[in-house]
């Protein structure tokens, strides 16, 4: 267990479903075929706050092309551990797309709302291509909308994850791992 995170938050996990180190040997993966693919074309990377900001900064960091990056925020989350229905948009990019190649990355696509209503938004911007990179990737019984997935960090299965900027009620999002949140942390909020 990492010795720089909370005894409490690690304490809170039913179990470490991806290790940091994975995580990390994914992303630079990650990193090096986005390099590859987009060698010679001008790429934006459009992280989706604040879940994708973690994701977002170790991905731009692991790709050796030249790019931008900016980031857009929406939310279908109300706090609890499944969204609520309905994206609200947030906050729009504020670098210039026009023609260039996008590259929306985001932390866990599920319902698949975010990223249909983001994809929907940046295309008014009129790029060149938008193209998907979620890093988390979770098999769910049903979509909302179903969005292609140009590149995937990880399959999961239907369960409620934090850590590396994935939350519950705003915390977990240090984690430098994926975690399966005990259910007893969130146990008794359909009540309330």
């Amino acid at each position: 267990m990492p010795s720089n995170i909370s005894q409490n938050l690690l304490e809170d996990l039913e179990r470490i479903l991806i290790s940091e180190e994975d995580v990390q040997n994914r992303v630079r993966e990650l990193g090096e075929q986005i390099s590859k693919d987009y060698e010679g074309k001008e790429l934006v990377l459009v992280g989706i706050l604040r879940g994708g900001l973690v994701f977002l900064s170790d991905l731009t960091r692991a790709i050796k092309i030249p790019h931008s990056f900016d980031m857009c925020g929406a939310s279908s989350y109300a706090g609890g551990t499944s969204s609520s229905g309905r994206v609200q948009i947030t906050k729009d990019v504020e670098v210039n797309l026009h023609n260039k190649h996008v590259l929306i990355c985001e932390d866990i696509y599920d319902s698949g709302r975010t990223l249909g209503a983001i994809s929907e938004l940046l295309r008014l911007h009129k790029p060149a291509s938008i193209e998907m990179c979620a890093f988390l990737w979770k098999k769910v019984p049903e979509r909302y909308t179903d969005v292609e997935i140009k590149y995937k960090g990880f399959d999961i299965d239907d369960v409620f994850v934090v850590g590396y900027g994935l939350d519950y009620e705003e915390l977990y999002r240090n984690l430098p791992m994926i975690g399966v949140l005990s259910p007893r942390v969130y146990a008794g909020e359909s009540e309330s």
